[in-house]
Protein backbone atom coordinates (compact mmCIF):
# COMPACT_ATOMS: atom_id res chain seq x y z
CA UNK A 1 0.00 0.00 0.00
CA UNK A 2 2.85 2.43 0.66
CA UNK A 3 3.73 2.70 -3.03
CA UNK A 4 0.12 3.28 -4.15
CA UNK A 5 -1.86 6.55 -4.15
CA UNK A 6 -3.41 7.10 -0.74
CA UNK A 7 -6.18 9.34 0.50
CA UNK A 8 -6.85 9.78 4.22
CA UNK A 9 -10.19 10.99 5.53
CA UNK A 10 -9.21 13.11 8.53
CA UNK A 11 -11.13 14.07 11.64
CA UNK A 12 -14.40 15.86 10.82
CA UNK A 13 -15.61 19.06 12.44
CA UNK A 14 -19.26 19.09 13.50
CA UNK A 15 -21.57 21.98 14.34
CA UNK A 16 -25.20 22.01 15.41
CA UNK A 17 -27.49 25.04 15.81
CA UNK A 18 -28.37 26.27 19.25
CA UNK A 19 -32.14 25.67 19.16
CA UNK A 20 -33.02 22.25 20.62
CA UNK A 21 -36.23 20.24 20.47
CA UNK A 22 -36.71 17.06 22.50
CA UNK A 23 -38.75 14.01 21.63
CA UNK A 24 -41.30 14.93 24.27
CA UNK A 25 -41.71 18.40 22.78
CA UNK A 26 -42.06 16.84 19.34
CA UNK A 27 -44.77 14.47 20.56
CA UNK A 28 -46.63 17.30 22.33
CA UNK A 29 -46.54 19.42 19.16
CA UNK A 30 -47.81 16.53 17.05
CA UNK A 31 -50.69 15.90 19.48
CA UNK A 32 -51.65 19.57 19.48
CA UNK A 33 -51.14 20.36 15.81
CA UNK A 34 -52.77 17.21 14.45
CA UNK A 35 -55.38 16.54 17.13
CA UNK A 36 -57.97 15.41 14.59
CA UNK A 37 -55.69 13.37 12.37
CA UNK A 38 -57.15 9.86 11.90
CA UNK A 39 -53.71 8.24 12.22
CA UNK A 40 -52.32 10.51 14.92
CA UNK A 41 -51.69 7.68 17.39
CA UNK A 42 -49.80 5.71 14.73
CA UNK A 43 -47.63 8.74 13.96
CA UNK A 44 -46.88 9.24 17.66
CA UNK A 45 -45.80 5.61 18.01
CA UNK A 46 -43.60 5.85 14.92
CA UNK A 47 -41.90 8.98 16.23
CA UNK A 48 -41.29 7.33 19.60
CA UNK A 49 -39.83 4.29 17.85
CA UNK A 50 -37.17 6.41 16.09
CA UNK A 51 -35.27 6.73 19.37
CA UNK A 52 -34.43 10.36 18.51
CA UNK A 53 -34.18 12.13 21.86
CA UNK A 54 -32.96 15.56 20.76
CA UNK A 55 -32.62 17.51 17.53
CA UNK A 56 -31.10 20.89 16.74
CA UNK A 57 -32.88 23.53 14.65
CA UNK A 58 -31.48 26.52 12.82
CA UNK A 59 -34.45 28.66 13.97
CA UNK A 60 -36.57 28.62 17.15
CA UNK A 61 -39.44 26.15 16.90
CA UNK A 62 -41.95 29.00 16.66
CA UNK A 63 -40.25 30.20 13.46
CA UNK A 64 -39.70 26.68 12.17
CA UNK A 65 -43.44 25.97 12.22
CA UNK A 66 -44.21 29.02 10.10
CA UNK A 67 -44.01 29.00 6.33
CA UNK A 68 -43.13 32.47 5.00
CA UNK A 69 -42.67 31.13 1.46
CA UNK A 70 -39.89 29.36 -0.38
CA UNK A 71 -38.02 32.57 -1.26
CA UNK A 72 -37.71 33.72 2.34
CA UNK A 73 -36.80 30.24 3.53
CA UNK A 74 -34.02 30.02 0.98
CA UNK A 75 -32.73 33.41 2.13
CA UNK A 76 -32.52 31.97 5.66
CA UNK A 77 -30.64 28.97 4.26
CA UNK A 78 -28.06 31.15 2.51
CA UNK A 79 -27.60 33.54 5.42
CA UNK A 80 -27.23 30.78 8.00
CA UNK A 81 -24.89 28.75 5.79
CA UNK A 82 -22.60 31.75 5.34
CA UNK A 83 -22.72 32.47 9.07
CA UNK A 84 -22.01 28.93 10.27
CA UNK A 85 -19.97 27.10 7.63
CA UNK A 86 -16.67 29.04 7.99
CA UNK A 87 -16.14 27.87 11.58
CA UNK A 88 -16.50 24.17 10.72
CA UNK A 89 -14.22 24.66 7.71
CA UNK A 90 -11.52 26.26 9.87
CA UNK A 91 -11.74 23.48 12.43
CA UNK A 92 -11.62 20.73 9.78
CA UNK A 93 -8.53 22.32 8.21
CA UNK A 94 -6.89 22.48 11.63
CA UNK A 95 -7.72 18.84 12.36
CA UNK A 96 -6.02 17.84 9.10
CA UNK A 97 -3.08 20.23 9.58
CA UNK A 98 -3.81 21.98 6.32
CA UNK A 99 -4.82 25.48 5.42
CA UNK A 100 -7.05 26.91 2.71
CA UNK A 101 -4.18 27.49 0.29
CA UNK A 102 -3.43 23.74 0.28
CA UNK A 103 -6.93 22.67 -0.79
CA UNK A 104 -7.34 21.66 -4.44
CA UNK A 105 -11.04 20.72 -4.51
CA UNK A 106 -14.06 21.71 -2.43
CA UNK A 107 -17.00 19.30 -2.41
CA UNK A 108 -20.13 20.97 -1.02
CA UNK A 109 -23.15 18.80 -0.26
CA UNK A 110 -26.62 19.90 0.74
CA UNK A 111 -30.20 18.97 -0.15
CA UNK A 112 -32.05 21.50 2.01
CA UNK A 113 -31.45 24.78 0.18
CA UNK A 114 -30.26 26.10 -3.15
CA UNK A 115 -27.60 28.60 -4.22
CA UNK A 116 -26.08 29.39 -7.60
CA UNK A 117 -23.20 30.10 -7.61
CA UNK A 118 -22.71 27.39 -5.04
CA UNK A 119 -21.41 28.20 -1.57
CA UNK A 120 -18.08 26.88 -2.89
CA UNK A 121 -17.60 30.13 -4.82
CA UNK A 122 -18.30 32.22 -1.71
CA UNK A 123 -15.86 30.12 0.33
CA UNK A 124 -13.11 30.57 -2.25
CA UNK A 125 -13.69 34.33 -2.32
CA UNK A 126 -13.82 34.82 1.44
CA UNK A 127 -11.62 32.19 3.13
CA UNK A 128 -8.30 32.29 1.30
CA UNK A 129 -8.73 29.34 -1.06
CA UNK A 130 -6.88 29.52 -4.38
CA UNK A 131 -8.86 30.87 -7.36
CA UNK A 132 -7.90 27.64 -9.12
CA UNK A 133 -9.63 25.47 -6.50
CA UNK A 134 -12.00 23.05 -8.19
CA UNK A 135 -15.66 23.12 -7.16
CA UNK A 136 -18.01 20.15 -6.89
CA UNK A 137 -21.46 20.96 -5.48
CA UNK A 138 -23.70 17.91 -4.90
CA UNK A 139 -27.35 18.82 -4.40
CA UNK A 140 -29.56 15.90 -5.42
CA UNK A 141 -28.25 12.80 -3.63
CA UNK A 142 -29.94 13.56 -0.32
CA UNK A 143 -28.65 11.52 2.60
CA UNK A 144 -26.35 9.50 0.33
CA UNK A 145 -24.36 12.64 -0.51
CA UNK A 146 -22.05 12.33 2.50
CA UNK A 147 -20.79 9.00 1.23
CA UNK A 148 -20.67 10.30 -2.34
CA UNK A 149 -18.56 13.28 -1.28
CA UNK A 150 -16.04 10.99 0.41
CA UNK A 151 -15.89 8.78 -2.68
CA UNK A 152 -15.42 11.66 -5.12
CA UNK A 153 -12.69 13.06 -2.87
CA UNK A 154 -11.03 9.64 -2.89
CA UNK A 155 -11.23 9.48 -6.69
CA UNK A 156 -9.70 12.96 -7.00
CA UNK A 157 -6.79 12.07 -4.72
CA UNK A 158 -6.14 8.88 -6.68
CA UNK A 159 -6.00 10.96 -9.88
CA UNK A 160 -3.91 13.69 -8.18
CA UNK A 161 -1.96 11.92 -5.39
CA UNK A 162 -0.63 15.08 -3.74
CA UNK A 163 -4.00 16.87 -3.72
CA UNK A 164 -6.15 17.75 -0.71
CA UNK A 165 -9.95 17.88 -0.77
CA UNK A 166 -12.26 19.75 1.59
CA UNK A 167 -15.74 18.31 2.06
CA UNK A 168 -18.49 20.53 3.50
CA UNK A 169 -21.99 19.34 4.40
CA UNK A 170 -24.69 21.85 5.34
CA UNK A 171 -28.13 20.46 6.12
CA UNK A 172 -30.95 22.61 7.48
CA UNK A 173 -33.69 20.00 7.24
CA UNK A 174 -36.07 22.08 9.35
CA UNK A 175 -36.31 24.61 6.50
CA UNK A 176 -38.12 21.91 4.52
CA UNK A 177 -41.00 21.62 7.01
CA UNK A 178 -44.32 21.77 5.19
CA UNK A 179 -47.33 22.36 7.47
CA UNK A 180 -49.80 21.21 4.81
CA UNK A 181 -48.17 17.79 4.36
CA UNK A 182 -50.06 15.50 6.72
CA UNK A 183 -49.34 12.05 5.32
CA UNK A 184 -47.91 9.57 7.80
CA UNK A 185 -44.49 9.62 6.10
CA UNK A 186 -44.31 13.41 6.21
CA UNK A 187 -45.39 13.60 9.84
CA UNK A 188 -42.83 10.96 10.78
CA UNK A 189 -40.10 12.94 9.02
CA UNK A 190 -41.10 16.00 11.07
CA UNK A 191 -40.02 14.07 14.17
CA UNK A 192 -36.92 12.50 12.64
CA UNK A 193 -34.81 15.08 10.80
CA UNK A 194 -32.46 17.58 12.40
CA UNK A 195 -30.05 20.33 11.35
CA UNK A 196 -26.26 20.12 11.35
CA UNK A 197 -23.11 21.16 9.52
CA UNK A 198 -19.88 19.26 9.07
CA UNK A 199 -16.57 19.46 7.25
CA UNK A 200 -13.64 17.12 6.74
CA UNK A 201 -10.42 17.08 4.75
CA UNK A 202 -9.27 14.17 2.61
CA UNK A 203 -5.48 14.40 2.39
CA UNK A 204 -3.63 12.88 -0.53
CA UNK A 205 -0.51 12.44 1.61
CA UNK A 206 -0.24 11.83 5.36
CA UNK A 207 -2.83 12.46 8.03
CA UNK A 208 -4.57 10.47 10.73
CA UNK A 209 -7.89 8.83 9.99
CA UNK A 210 -9.35 6.37 7.52
CA UNK A 211 -7.14 5.59 4.54
CA UNK A 212 -9.60 5.15 1.69
CA UNK A 213 -8.78 2.13 -0.43
CA UNK A 214 -11.86 1.22 -2.48
CA UNK A 215 -15.27 2.75 -3.09
CA UNK A 216 -18.46 1.82 -4.84
CA UNK A 217 -21.95 3.01 -5.74
CA UNK A 218 -25.13 1.02 -6.18
CA UNK A 219 -28.60 1.99 -7.38
CA UNK A 220 -31.48 -0.30 -6.50
CA UNK A 221 -33.45 -0.59 -9.76
CA UNK A 222 -36.92 0.92 -10.02
CA UNK A 223 -36.92 2.68 -6.63
CA UNK A 224 -36.70 6.28 -7.86
CA UNK A 225 -39.98 7.31 -6.26
CA UNK A 226 -39.30 5.75 -2.84
CA UNK A 227 -37.46 8.83 -1.50
CA UNK A 228 -37.94 12.09 -3.36
CA UNK A 229 -38.73 15.78 -3.32
CA UNK A 230 -41.79 17.24 -4.97
CA UNK A 231 -40.73 20.79 -5.93
CA UNK A 232 -43.73 23.10 -5.60
CA UNK A 233 -44.40 26.80 -5.12
CA UNK A 234 -43.88 26.32 -1.38
CA UNK A 235 -40.50 24.62 -1.83
CA UNK A 236 -39.31 21.06 -1.29
CA UNK A 237 -41.89 18.51 -0.17
CA UNK A 238 -40.30 15.34 1.18
CA UNK A 239 -41.90 12.11 -0.04
CA UNK A 240 -41.18 8.83 1.72
CA UNK A 241 -42.55 5.50 0.50
CA UNK A 242 -43.65 2.92 3.08
CA UNK A 243 -41.24 0.40 1.50
CA UNK A 244 -38.13 2.41 2.44
CA UNK A 245 -37.61 0.81 5.88
CA UNK A 246 -37.00 -2.54 4.18
CA UNK A 247 -34.20 -1.37 1.88
CA UNK A 248 -31.35 -2.87 3.90
CA UNK A 249 -32.40 -6.32 2.76
CA UNK A 250 -31.38 -5.12 -0.71
CA UNK A 251 -28.39 -3.00 0.31
CA UNK A 252 -26.69 -5.17 2.94
CA UNK A 253 -25.48 -7.53 0.17
CA UNK A 254 -23.96 -4.49 -1.58
CA UNK A 255 -21.85 -3.75 1.49
CA UNK A 256 -20.95 -7.44 1.72
CA UNK A 257 -19.88 -7.51 -1.94
CA UNK A 258 -17.60 -4.47 -1.59
CA UNK A 259 -15.88 -6.00 1.43
CA UNK A 260 -15.50 -9.34 -0.36
CA UNK A 261 -14.13 -7.64 -3.48
CA UNK A 262 -11.46 -6.03 -1.32
CA UNK A 263 -10.43 -9.43 0.02
CA UNK A 264 -11.80 -8.80 3.51
CA UNK A 265 -14.49 -10.46 5.63
CA UNK A 266 -17.40 -8.58 7.23
CA UNK A 267 -17.11 -10.43 10.59
CA UNK A 268 -13.45 -9.39 10.81
CA UNK A 269 -14.11 -5.67 10.23
CA UNK A 270 -13.22 -3.31 13.07
CA UNK A 271 -15.56 -0.35 12.56
CA UNK A 272 -18.64 0.67 10.59
CA UNK A 273 -19.72 4.27 9.93
CA UNK A 274 -23.11 4.19 8.21
CA UNK A 275 -25.95 6.57 7.56
CA UNK A 276 -28.54 6.19 10.31
CA UNK A 277 -31.72 7.29 8.56
CA UNK A 278 -33.74 5.50 11.22
CA UNK A 279 -33.31 2.71 13.77
CA UNK A 280 -34.47 -0.05 11.43
CA UNK A 281 -31.53 0.60 9.08
CA UNK A 282 -29.14 -0.24 11.89
CA UNK A 283 -31.21 -3.12 13.20
CA UNK A 284 -31.46 -4.69 9.75
CA UNK A 285 -27.74 -4.28 9.06
CA UNK A 286 -27.04 -6.16 12.28
CA UNK A 287 -29.39 -8.91 11.10
CA UNK A 288 -28.35 -9.25 7.47
CA UNK A 289 -24.61 -8.78 8.06
CA UNK A 290 -24.72 -10.88 11.25
CA UNK A 291 -23.04 -8.18 13.32
CA UNK A 292 -23.54 -7.25 16.99
CA UNK A 293 -25.35 -3.94 17.67
CA UNK A 294 -22.24 -2.28 19.14
CA UNK A 295 -20.64 -2.23 15.68
CA UNK A 296 -23.06 0.58 14.83
CA UNK A 297 -22.89 2.43 18.15
CA UNK A 298 -21.55 5.68 16.67
CA UNK A 299 -24.30 5.87 14.05
CA UNK A 300 -26.88 5.03 16.71
CA UNK A 301 -25.59 7.82 18.96
CA UNK A 302 -25.85 10.31 16.09
CA UNK A 303 -29.46 9.29 15.48
CA UNK A 304 -30.33 9.53 19.17
CA UNK A 305 -28.70 12.90 19.85
CA UNK A 306 -29.07 14.66 16.48
CA UNK A 307 -31.79 12.84 14.54
CA UNK A 308 -31.37 12.16 10.85
CA UNK A 309 -29.04 14.98 9.77
CA UNK A 310 -28.95 13.86 6.13
CA UNK A 311 -25.52 14.00 4.47
CA UNK A 312 -23.84 15.00 7.75
CA UNK A 313 -24.67 11.69 9.51
CA UNK A 314 -21.55 9.84 8.36
CA UNK A 315 -19.30 12.72 9.42
CA UNK A 316 -20.93 13.05 12.84
CA UNK A 317 -20.61 9.29 13.42
CA UNK A 318 -16.98 9.34 12.26
CA UNK A 319 -16.26 12.25 14.62
CA UNK A 320 -17.58 10.08 17.47
CA UNK A 321 -15.08 7.37 16.55
CA UNK A 322 -12.31 9.99 16.78
CA UNK A 323 -13.71 11.18 20.13
CA UNK A 324 -13.51 7.58 21.31
CA UNK A 325 -9.78 7.49 20.59
CA UNK A 326 -9.94 6.40 16.95
CA UNK A 327 -9.05 2.89 15.87
CA UNK A 328 -5.92 0.77 16.01
CA UNK A 329 -3.43 1.24 13.22
CA UNK A 330 -4.49 -0.80 10.14
CA UNK A 331 -7.98 -1.44 11.57
CA UNK A 332 -10.42 -2.25 8.78
CA UNK A 333 -13.50 -0.07 8.36
CA UNK A 334 -16.46 0.71 6.14
CA UNK A 335 -18.38 3.92 5.47
CA UNK A 336 -21.80 3.90 3.80
CA UNK A 337 -24.36 6.55 2.92
CA UNK A 338 -27.89 5.70 1.78
CA UNK A 339 -30.34 7.98 0.01
CA UNK A 340 -32.74 8.59 -2.85
CA UNK A 341 -32.46 6.48 -5.92
CA UNK A 342 -32.36 4.20 -3.81
CA UNK A 343 -28.60 4.80 -3.77
CA UNK A 344 -25.79 3.43 -1.62
CA UNK A 345 -22.35 5.12 -1.61
CA UNK A 346 -19.80 2.91 0.10
CA UNK A 347 -16.09 2.92 0.90
CA UNK A 348 -13.64 0.64 2.71
CA UNK A 349 -10.24 1.44 4.13
CA UNK A 350 -7.80 1.08 7.01
CA UNK A 351 -7.05 3.34 9.94
CA UNK A 352 -3.73 5.15 9.79
CA UNK A 353 -1.82 7.43 12.14
CA UNK A 354 0.71 8.67 9.57
CA UNK A 355 2.45 12.03 9.64
CA UNK A 356 0.26 14.05 11.97
CA UNK A 357 2.50 16.63 13.60
CA UNK A 358 1.67 18.49 16.84
CA UNK A 359 -0.55 21.33 15.79
CA UNK A 360 -2.42 24.39 16.89
CA UNK A 361 -5.53 22.23 16.61
CA UNK A 362 -4.52 20.18 19.65
CA UNK A 363 -6.85 22.04 21.95
CA UNK A 364 -9.75 21.96 19.52
CA UNK A 365 -10.37 18.22 19.38
CA UNK A 366 -12.99 18.23 22.12
CA UNK A 367 -14.77 21.36 20.91
CA UNK A 368 -18.13 21.43 19.26
CA UNK A 369 -19.14 24.50 17.28
CA UNK A 370 -22.59 25.70 18.24
CA UNK A 371 -24.12 28.82 16.69
CA UNK A 372 -20.73 29.74 15.33
CA UNK A 373 -19.20 29.81 18.82
CA UNK A 374 -16.88 27.10 20.19
CA UNK A 375 -18.48 25.44 23.21
CA UNK A 376 -17.34 22.33 25.08
CA UNK A 377 -18.87 19.21 23.51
Amino acid sequence: MRGEPMATLCRPAIAVPEHVITMQQTLDLARETHAGHPQRDLVLRLIQNTGVQTRHLVQPIEETLKHPGFELRNRVYEAEAKRRVPDVVRQALAHAETDASEIDLIVYVSCTGFMMPSLTAWLINTMGFKPGTRQLPIAQLGCAAGGAAINRAHDFCVAYPEANVLIVSCEFCSLCYQPTDIGVGSLLSNGLFGDALSAAVVRGQGGTGMRLERNGSHLVPDTEDWISYAVRDTGFHFLLDKRVPGTMEMLAPVLQDLVDLHGWSVPDMDFFIVHAGGPRILDDLCHFLKLPPEMFRYSRATLTERGNIASSVVFDALARLFDDGGAADSAQGLIAGFGPGITAETAVGTWTNDDLRPSAAAGLDELELTAGVALSG
